[in-house]
């Protein structure tokens, strides 16, 4: 971890120096009448890079008064002290007036006109793995009131702290969008998904089957005569050979080799690992054993199969405890609908659209992920000069 160098005329303090500090508290558990009421309580968990504008718990008036909580107005700057994994060490700004539990610390500047705490929140999050380090403690390394007031920061004139807040939270913002836009094509999909394989597109007069009605051009087979899964071959790391072939595994491409075991377009089921999860195979691939492959399509559409079996979630087929794996013949027999070719075609391409409008999604979220990554270093680093960028969003991740 490479040493924060406070930027040429940027201010120096330490936390203590130039803000306030006040931890929360947690009415006891034993008495209902301090919970379920309608002040926001806010835990450690909940302190993640973010505005707080919801929380899991609220706690009552009685609650807040005969408890150590504190009720800090909108607009305060949260950092978690302690808590599981990554947490301590992260930052949030509340989005409403809310109490916390004593493992989130409210850091408020005692000078609005010297320091904001917008500008505080990106720089304790560029500061996050430097501050986790100061933690101490046995069995769980925790951060203290002491050590965070005595963490040392760095702040430029305000004109340029409000500057630096406004761009990186546009590029967050522009993030966000994306992450809608992902939510919100996969809920689509998954919307579609039962209605085309359970009423098709054509609008067909259903008939009654084993499996309830179907569109009547429909069939209805056994599973192994929809698509026959084959379990993969093994291929240690040690055995891989250079080429350009994709080593199928549960959770998708593992690495690369210079054999096919299969030839594209092909479809994989995790068999073990990630158990259930389908992945389509534009070309050839190796099959590996932690997963499953479509050896035979029976003159069905690769890839109306591979939704097909992503809608059917076969991971509620898996077996075992300790070690979980998918066994086909768990549901080979299982009657499947199978409609014509030619509309498992039309199927296979509208859910494609969606695909395609979620990989677009994640390949802009991708892309400004980056861009914030970088902007957050140089302008904390001061190797952009914030007055001489005219920021604006690149229009391919816009």
């Amino acid at each position: 971890m490479l040493e924060y160098r406070t930027p040429k005329y940027w201010t120096e303090a330490t936390i203590g120096d130039v803000c306030s500090l006040r931890s929360g508290g947690t009415p006891s558990r034993k008495n209902p009448a301090y919970w379920n009421g309608d002040i926001p309580w806010i835990k450690t968990g909940e302190v993640d890079y973010c505005v707080i504008s919801e929380t899991e718990e609220c706690i009552t008036p009685l609650g807040l008064k005969e408890s150590s909580a504190n009720l800090f107005p909108k607009g305060t700057l949260l950092m978690a002290m302690y808590g599981q994994g990554v947490t301590r060490g992260k930052v949030a700004i509340t989005g409403l007036e809310a109490a916390t539990n004593q493992a989130c610390v409210a850091i408020t500047p005692t000078d609005s006109s010297q320091l904001t705490t917008d500008f505080l929140y990106w720089f304790l999050r560029y500061r996050y793995d430097e501050l986790r380090s100061r933690s101490h403690g046995a069995n769980q390394r925790n951060l203290s009131m002491t050590l965070i007031k005595i963490f040392g920061i760095a702040y430029p004139k305000l004109s340029v702290q409000k500057k630096i807040a406004h761009i990186l939270s546009t590029v967050q913002r522009a993030i966000a969008a994306q992450e809608r836009i992902i939510q919100t094509t996969t809920e689509l999909k998954k919307a579609l998904m039962h209605k085309l394989f359970t009423e098709g597109l054509r609008n067909e007069p259903q008939k009654q089957t084993e499996i309830g009605p179907v569109p009547e051009s429909w069939e209805v087979v056994e599973f192994d005569l929809f698509s026959t899964l084959q379990r993969g071959k093994d291929l240690t790391k040690a055995q891989f050979q250079d080429g350009d072939i994709p080593v199928a595994g549960s959770n998708g491409v593992i690495g690369f080799h210079n054999t096919a075991t299969c030839v594209g377009p092909g479809v994989t089921v995790g068999r073990s690992g990630s158990v259930g999860k389908v992945i389509f195979y534009d070309s050839d691939f190796w099959a590996h054993n932690t997963s499953l492959y479509v050896r035979d399509f029976h003159g069905n559409h690769p890839r109306y199969v591979a939704y097909f079996l992503e809608h059917l979630d076969l991971s509620r087929f898996k077996t075992g405890a300790s070690v979980p794996t998918l066994d086909r013949n768990s549901f080979k027999n299982m009657p499947v609908p199978v409609p014509l070719i030619s509309e498992q075609h039309e199927i296979a391409e509208a859910l494609a659209i969606t695909d395609r409008k979620t990989k677009i999604a994640m390949a802009k979220r991708e892309g400004l992920r980056d861009l914030f990554r970088t902007l957050l270093h140089e302008l904390m680093t001061a190797k952009i000069r914030v007055h001489e960028l005219k920021f604006q969003l690149p229009t391919s991740v816009s």
